[in-house]
């Protein structure tokens, strides 16, 4: 469920105590890690990990007026979400992060990018860690970069007509 909360404490404060408990807990397992170039914020109506624009101009190509997200936590109607843009797709990264939460005997249950959870005993909060840990902003605007950049490409070349045959 969105939220319309302006700040990061508002999100937090409307949340019922059980839900706001988890989503701070994760909070404490992630802020210390949080390289200086992300910062903190209320995007798409949850906590928002981002790199702002005084670092990234170009904001996120979906919507450039938008931050460039890195990752996002919220609390769902059944469940609750841990968005890491940095997992989207196949890449070492995800590869690394699944046998990590694996390893821990957890049960992962994860789309592209998004890990979903029911309570805070689901998730191994030092797996968590682990990806903010080595993720620094700069790291994420070049991996980013490669995967739109990758995605132009592939995109243009389903666009272009096939050459003409050259059977006489």
């Amino acid at each position: 469920m969105q939220s319309a909360a302006a700040t990061v404490s508002e999100y937090l404060a409307e949340l019922p105590e059980d839900r706001g408990a988890v989503v701070a807990a994760l909070r404490e397992a992630i802020l210390p890690h949080l390289d200086d170039g992300f910062e903190e914020v209320m995007q798409y109506g949850m906590i928002g990990y981002v790199v702002p624009h005084r670092l990234y101009p170009a904001g996120y190509h979906c919507d450039p007026r938008q931050p460039l997200p890195f990752a996002g936590l919220a609390s769902q109607k059944g469940h609750f979400s841990l968005y890491l843009m940095c997992l989207y797709g196949d890449n070492p990264e995800t590869e690394r992060f699944r046998e990590a939460w694996t390893a821990t005997g957890r049960k992962l249950d994860m789309g592209k990018c998004c890990v979903r959870f029911k309570k805070l005993t689901d998730v191994p909060l030092d797996v968590v860690a682990d990806v903010f840990r080595h993720m620094t902003a700069d790291r994420w605007i070049d991996l980013y970069e490669a995967s739109t950049a990758d995605q132009r490409a592939k995109r243009k070349a389903a666009r272009r007509p096939a050459p003409p045959s050259r059977e006489a």
